[in-house]
């Protein structure tokens, strides 16, 4: 296992943002240099302990999937080795876990779409039978797949506060209707087509976000990372069935396992109130999160 990487520090190329997990630096005026960082955040707070390996199993999954989904829409990749940007010195710093990609056009919008009832969306139905204004039938459980799949935008929130569930009709007032329209469609075919592939390795998607950018034409773009379980809601597909009977949480492949140990960790008697620092994390959970990440990529690549 080489060495976890909390924070990159790339000394030959300017730094432009440090997000919860990618640090991005700036290659000329029309690239990128993402690099995901081995850092894990919950509940939007990033934690003091990276995550061995995830950064590289992170980048290896985003790749596999841009790779399998282009052509739905076209991504941000622009093929080019991550290494040749850099000093030979920093190429440990970059290798595996880096993409050099096209510098876009951020649209300020999270394209959430969600297939099944879980996390806030659960609790947002229980409020008032809808998800971000889509109304949905009576009598749906936590983690119940739902009818079809429904978009459920959220405004992109600074780093440390969390996203916002907004309105579809949100979206048009931030990017008009026909980019609105697009973005929806888009999101929805990329999840569909996704899913299906994924529910043939054992996995269920419950739910996932994308990030979109517009190129130097306006053609709207995937990019960011997609499709990894920082992003979405990985289910193993054993287990889901208990789960959804008791109406419980699936067990996942994602970050869940740490937000429920923060959820149930005390703090001189009391909750964690999930403003920063963070809890320290034990070892072993350390490990069994390390452990989640490669097997979601195992199962999602083996032939």
């Amino acid at each position: 296992m080489t060495q976890a990487l909390h924070t990159s520090a790339l000394t030959s190329l300017p730094l432009l943002a440090r997000g919860k997990v990618r640090d991005n630096y700036a290659v000329g005026k029309d690239r990128l240099l993402m690099v995901a960082s081995d850092r894990l955040s919950a509940f939007d707070v990033i934690l003091g302990e990276p995550i061995p390996g995830k950064g590289a199993l992170l980048t290896q999954m985003a790749l596999f999937w841009f790779g399998r989904l282009g052509h739905i829409c076209p991504n941000h990749l622009t093929g080019e080795a991550p290494e040749s940007v850099v000093t030979a010195e920093e190429i440990p710093q970059v290798r595996d876990r880096s993409m050099l990609v096209k510098r876009l056009k951020p649209i300020p919008v999270e394209a959430v779409v969600r297939g099944y009832l879980a996390g806030s969306g659960w609790k947002e139905y229980q409020d008032s039978q809808a998800v971000c204004g889509v109304p949905l039938p009576a009598g749906l459980k936590n983690a119940g797949k739902l009818p079809e799949p429904i978009f459920t935008p959220a405004a992109k929130a600074d780093v440390g506060e969390h996203d916002e569930n907004i309105s579809y009709e949100q979206v048009v007032k931030v990017v008009g209707p026909e980019l609105a329209a697009q973005i929806k469609k888009i999101s929805i075919q990329i999840y569909q087509e996704a899913a299906a592939f994924a529910l043939t390795k054992g996995i269920i998607i419950a739910d996932t976000k994308f990030e979109f950018g517009l190129d130097e034409n306006g053609t709207l773009t995937l990019m960011d990372e997609v499709l990894t379980p920082d992003s979405s809601r990985y289910w193993p597909i054993e287990g889901y069935e208990a789960a959804y009977a008791l109406g419980a949480n699936p067990p996942s492949y994602d970050k869940q396992f740490v937000r429920d140990w923060l959820e149930a960790v005390r703090i001189n008697g009391k909750p964690w109130d999930k403003t920063p620092p963070a809890p320290h994390l034990p070892p072993d959970v350390i490990e069994k999160t390390a452990a989640k990440y490669r097997e979601a990529l195992e199962r999602l690549t083996a032939a």
